[in-house]
């Protein structure tokens, strides 16, 4: 379960590096596609879902910190809420 990064680049230009104790972003999230932020959001939320139940599987407790990114990110998100058009580009998957 191996700890793993993502960088993105929000609609106003910012570049963000993201976290997920889990590999399973790579499941949701491609490098080089960019994703309308409402889908965004859905991926993010199932990504960190996931990777808090992998943790609570292997460790018997659920991953605080994958809640906390995705908390982070429904934040950021409500700054593009209702612009057409507005993407979210994944930039980057590392481990």
């Amino acid at each position: 379960m191996p700890e793993t990064y993502w960088t993105v680049r929000w609609p106003d230009g910012a570049e963000e590096r993201l976290y997920s104790p889990s590999s399973v972003v790579t499941e949701l999230f491609e490098p080089g596609q960019c994703y309308p932020v409402d889908d965004f959001l859905t991926r993010s939320r199932v990504a960190m879902e996931r990777a808090s139940n992998r943790v609570a599987a292997k460790y018997g407790f659920a991953c605080t910190s994958a809640m906390a990114q995705l908390d982070r990110i429904e934040t950021r998100i409500t700054d593009f809420a209702g612009q057409d058009g507005a993407t979210v580009a994944c930039l980057d998957i590392s481990q």
